[in-house]
């Protein structure tokens, strides 16, 4: 994300570090949301292994993967610090509870974009889309248009991190939504990749950020969200 910026580095300092700083803060709001309402989900399923290793928490600091951290920081998609959750305390099917479990992060992103969204809707902020929003000088900020910048990379990183958590590649939840949805058969033979899963994922983020296709997929996905939570023309 920053990467893509670096001109404005150069041409005024000052907005850049601004930029770092409402960055910093969305993207602790988003991974927060997203790995505590994993833990919320497991414990109110059965599961108390989050809560006792202190992930039932809106602590930032409890939920930050560095790698995955500063590739959203840096180029726009990551991940947050995984919450360990023991399907055999789930009072359900255990593949069931990790799907929803699971599905718990993405639908966090999401409920808070659309709580976002209305006051976008209702007229309290304006829409600054990050995608095509032109920097102003640094010294022509005021509080309204930095509001608006921190609602619009809120809304920006929250749901880059739920759809891309929906990829299903483990150890994103998409893999064990997948998992926990699709009938036995074809769900033992998606366990069967998942020791492969990292390496899988960290060669699709790479190739996906060098060629284009993966980046193509997350901006068309999000932009429509986006457009749709704030009330824009599809």
């Amino acid at each position: 994300m920053l990467l893509w910026n670096l001109g404005l580095l150069r041409a005024d300092p000052a907005a850049f570090f601004l930029l770092v700083v409402i960055v910093g803060f969305s993207l602790l709001i988003a991974i927060t949301a997203h790995e505590f309402s994993h833990a919320l989900m497991a414990y109110r399923l059965g599961d108390p292994t989050a809560k006792r290793l202190g992930r039932l928490s809106l602590n930032p600091v409890k939920h930050l993967d560095p790698l995955g951290t500063l590739m959203l920081f840096l180029v726009g998609f990551g991940w947050g610090k995984p919450v360990p959750i023991n399907p055999n305390y789930f009072r359900m099917n255990p593949r069931r509870g990790m799907a929803l479990s699971a599905f718990g992060g993405p639908l966090a992103n999401f409920t808070l974009v659309a709580l976002l969204g209305i006051l976008v809707r209702v007229g309290v902020v304006a829409w600054h889309s990050p995608w095509s929003w032109a920097y102003p000088p640094f010294y022509s900020w005021n509080p309204g248009w930095v509001a608006a910048d921190i609602i619009g990379y809120v809304i920006l990183l929250n749901l880059i991190l739920g759809v891309f958590n929906l990829i299903p590649i483990p150890p994103l939840d998409g893999f064990n939504i997948a998992v926990g949805i699709l009938p036995r058969q074809q769900a033992a033979a998606m366990l069967r990749m998942e020791p492969y899963g990292p390496m899988i994922l960290l060669v699709v983020v790479f190739l996906g950020y060098f060629t284009g296709f993966l980046w193509d997929f997350l901006l068309r996905a999000v932009d429509l969200f986006a457009r749709l939570f704030v009330g824009q023309p599809l």
